[in-house]
C-alpha cells in the first residue's frame, strides 16, 4: 500500500518534473489568453497531484478539473484555489474532491492547450488504462485537434510490452509523466 506520505512526496517531484516539459513544447499556445491546462484531483493511491495543481495556479495557468455529475459525461469547472476543492458527499461511489464553481460543459475541454490524464498504466503506444468507466475517454473527444494528452502515473505502471489492447474508443496519450520524469510516446 502506499502511503499518503509516499503520495505526497511523488506529487512534488512531479512539479519539478512538469515545468521542463511546458516550457520546451513548442505546440502550446502562449497567445494572449492564459494558458489552460485540463487536470484532475487525484484519489486512493494515485500519485498526489494538489502539489502541481497549486504549481499551475501559482504559475497563472487556468485550470480545468473534471466536475463528475451523476451521468457519463464529464462537465468541468475551473479550479480558482485549492481551498475550493471539498468532497463530493452522497454520490454513493468514490470520487475525486471537486471545487466550488461554476460548472461548465463537456466542451469546455476545447479551451485547453494541455491535457493532464490519470493512468493506472500506460503502454509505449500512449494506450492509457483508467478505472473502467471510459470517462476520460468520452471527454477526450471534446479537445482540440492536437491537444497533447499526458498521462500521469507511477514508475511501474509505464509497460513497454505489446499485448495491450486499446478498445476503439481509447485515446492514446502523447506522454506520460511519473515522478522520475517525463517520456514522450509514440
Amino acid at each position: 500500500m502506499i502511503t499518503p506520505e509516499a503520495r505526497l512526496a511523488a506529487g512534488e517531484k512531479l512539479v519539478h518534473q512538469f515545468p521542463a516539459y511546458v516550457l520546451d513544447r513548442p505546440c502550446i499556445h502562449y497567445g494572449s489568453a492564459p494558458l489552460t491546462v485540463a487536470a484532475y484531483v487525484s484519489m486512493g493511491s494515485e500519485v498526489e497531484t494538489r502539489p502541481l495543481l497549486a504549481w499551475l495556479l501559482a504559475s497563472r495557468i487556468r485550470v480545468l478539473v473534471p466536475l463528475l455529475g451523476s451521468g457519463l459525461d464529464i462537465g468541468w469547472s475551473a479550479l480558482d484555489s485549492m481551498e475550493s476543492l471539498h468532497p463530493v458527499a452522497g454520490s454513493g461511489h468514490r470520487r475525486p474532491d471537486e471545487p466550488q464553481g461554476t460548472p461548465l460543459p463537456p466542451e469546455a475541454l476545447h479551451d485547453a492547450d494541455l491535457i493532464i490524464a490519470p493512468a493506472l498504466a500506460v503502454d509505449r503506444h500512449g494506450n492509457r488504462l483508467g478505472r473502467g468507466a471510459g470517462w476520460y475517454d468520452r471527454a477526450l473527444v471534446n479537445r482540440r485537434p492536437g491537444c497533447p494528452i499526458i498521462a500521469v502515473c507511477w514508475p511501474w505502471e509505464v509497460v513497454d510490452d505489446d499485448e495491450w489492447i486499446a478498445a476503439p474508443h481509447d485515446v492514446p496519450a502523447d506522454g506520460v509523466l511519473t515522478p522520475e520524469g517525463y517520456r514522450q510516446l509514440p
